[in-house]
């Protein structure tokens, strides 16, 4: 992977944009500067990239999930203009500010030459911003390293040293934006990333699945996804454990390719499948299957920040690297959004719809694992587990756990998991109350724009309610927190507009429509805050409810019309996944992740004829269902 080091003399346009300036600037000053991208620091640590609020803050960031453990030190190595005196900013946020919750638990130290600054950082500002650090003396050869004090999720954008003691760089995004594009040596056109027949954005089931099955019906496939894994919700970072029938008549075939890609079944210590240990969701094995696939070009680490179009018709992408910032043109002739947010229609026009209120929210998956127990301790994903494993063989297996006096203040509330407690179709076992899908927060929020928000109220709940179980009830002595997502789980966000809009009348009322694509199986389930845990807590919810009752059931399994999986005014734009053309009620039985992956097969065979006869997406219902019908009877596994 190519790095680059923001190191030298800023002149007086780089220094003026990073003061905020937004016009050209008359100015000869020149400041010697070294500027660090936490994310490309040539080793993370224990720290872990998050590139969820790129399109909020033009940038990914460093995170110390230790789950209340600090993680190892992120480092590099810097040479510096010169040496001599330099003032250090340090892009950062107190993550618990919008709740005015008192503790600022993402403390971090910056170590130059493994010594800390006098500032500890993470302890100011509800927003991101730069907080101002020490006046340091540094030899031209240096070494930085994010120092995590706490383990409670400190975060880190970048760090800014400059000669100009007395400069105070900018807070604006545009601005910033600009001055890293600046510094990184990147124009603002992007590099040629190739012409493919069929791009499809979003490397989840549905993406997943579309890919490869367009690449064995014949296209020049690319797929991009801007995390490192594919499976989305359904891989080891997520854990949500994919549900939905598939290989249902009168297409048996449809959903071949999502059993070569899904999880077999593990049968969890405590509770539902999901959030179980992260090899049972099998990431190396969809990895294995799209890069033995001829056809396919894989761009992991990926994401998605512009289209080009015109004329109602996408022409290009444009994506960024979550490392590097290194943009890249990607051109297809057909597109897949199965991004879950519907990234690529709402940048390239579509029609979509989002709720305003009463969405459903984002999942808290997470365990805990008893450390008295060997077995669990060798199995363990724990950063620290060297040191986790030595401790229980020499007999120390207490785990004590700090109060958390900036979490969500559960000493007196009930919540799934205590005693006489437990969540919707929850287990007898309280530790299998705990982490499951019923943790779920983001109600009131928007998915897209309030994504870190939603995510850090997730983390205040856990540890609220681990904090509660350990320091209030005294119970679980030996048992710590094992693992926590940290990367969205979504359930509901924009959904993109077709020439069908399936509502949940439709399955209630086995309304059948022409153009079957893909079967749906699960419940009409929407979750909504649970009434039983909310007293108290407006705004905060963080355990939900899902419809139950005659009135969101269904007989048998439902197959939905293909008709809402493109775009109604994107002329070459499919979608597969929880961003098709459904109502919000319409989202519930559709949303799970075999459902979602059925319908990016058909999608990669919806393209393939859209190639071979020069046809839109749409014209593949008009002129030419009959050879998508034959084309769903074929196996998955078929190559043409």
């Amino acid at each position: 992977m190519e790095r680059r080091q923001f190191i030298g003399v800023i002149g007086s346009s780089s220094l003026f944009i990073l003061a905020g300036g937004v016009t050209s600037c008359n100015t000869t000053k020149t400041e010697e500067f070294v500027f660090l991208e936490a994310e490309q620091f040539a080793e993370h640590g224990g720290w872990d990239l998050d590139q969820q609020v790129m399109d909020q803050m033009g940038s990914p960031y460093l995170l110390a999930h230790g789950l209340g453990i600090p993680v190892k030190d992120a480092k590099t190595e810097v040479e510096f203009p010169s040496p001599g005196k330099y003032r250090v900013w340090v892009r950062t946020r107190d993550w618990v500010a919008p709740w005015k919750a008192p503790g600022a638990p993402g403390k971090f130290q910056v170590l130059i030459n493994d010594k800390p600054l006098n500032e500890t950082f993470g302890t100011k500002g509800a927003e991101w911003h730069w907080h101002k650090g020490d006046v340091i003396e540094v030899d031209k050869q240096t070494s930085v390293a994010l120092h995590d004090l706490t383990g409670f999720e400190g975060r880190c954008d970048s760090i800014l040293f400059c000669k100009d003691l007395d400069f105070e760089p900018t807070n604006d995004i545009e601005a910033l934006t600009k001055f890293r594009r600046n510094l990184l040596g990147l124009n603002e056109e992007p590099k040629d990333g190739g012409s493919f027949d069929f791009a499809v954005i979003g490397g989840g089931f549905a993406g997943t699945c579309a890919a490869l099955s367009a690449a064995r019906n014949g296209l020049n496939v690319v797929l991009i996804q801007d995390r490192p894994v594919l499976g989305g919700n359904g891989s080891s970072e997520v854990r949500v454990w994919p549900e939905g029938k598939t290989k249902q008549e009168p297409f048996p075939h449809i959903g071949d390719i999502v059993e070569e890609i899904a999880p077999k079944f593990a049968e969890p210590k405590y509770g539902s499948r999901n959030a179980i240990n992260g090899a049972s969701y099998n990431d190396a094995l969809k990895l294995k299957i799209v890069n033995e696939e001829p056809r396919i070009t894989l761009l992991l680490e990926e994401r998605s920040i512009k289209t080009e179009h015109d004329n109602g018709k996408i022409n290009a992408v444009i994506i960024q690297n979550t490392r590097t910032g290194i943009r890249k043109r990607i051109k297809a002739n057909y597109f897949a959004d199965c991004t879950g947010d519907a990234v690529i229609g709402h940048l390239a026009g579509a029609d979509y719809e989002i709720a305003s209120s009463g969405i459903m929210g984002m999942s808290n998956l997470w365990n805990v694992l008893d450390a008295s127990d060997k077995e669990e301790v060798l199995k363990c994903e724990c950063k620290d587990k060297a040191a986790l494993t030595l401790s229980c063989e020499i007999g120390e297996v207490e785990q004590p756990f700090p109060r958390c006096p900036w979490a969500i203040d559960l000493s007196d509330k009930p919540f799934p998991g205590r005693k006489n407690y437990k969540g919707q179709w929850g287990s007898e076992d309280p530790l299998g109350n705990l982490g499951g899908w019923f943790w779920e927060s983001g109600f009131d929020k928007n998915p897209i724009t309030d994504i870190e928000k939603i995510r850090d109220l997730n983390f205040r709940a856990m540890y609220g309610a681990w904090d509660a179980l350990k320091n209030v009830d005294k119970l679980y002595p030996n048992h710590r927190l094992g693992w926590c997502a940290f990367i969205a789980g979504k359930r509901e966000s924009r959904r993109l507009l077709g020439d069908v809009i399936l509502d949940a009348d439709d399955f209630r009322e086995q309304k059948e429509y022409d153009d079957p694509a893909f079967p749906c199986s699960w419940h009409i389930d929407i979750h909504n805050p649970h009434e039983s845990f909310d007293d108290d807590l407006k705004g905060q919810e963080f355990i939900s409810k899902a419809t139950t009752g005659k009135e969101y059931i269904y007989e048998g399994t439902y197959w939905a019309p293909y008709r809402t999986l493109y775009s109604r005014n994107i002329s070459n734009l499919f979608m597969a996944g929880r961003d098709i053309s459904v109502t919000k009620e319409g989202l519930g039985p559709i949303r799970v992740m075999r459902t979602c992956g059925m319908m990016g097969e058909v999608v990669g065979k919806a393209a393939s004829i859209c190639v071979k006869h020069k046809a839109s997406p749409r014209e593949v219902y008009d002129k030419h269902l009959d050879k998508l019908k034959t084309l769903m009877h074929k196996p998955g596994r078929e190559r043409v």
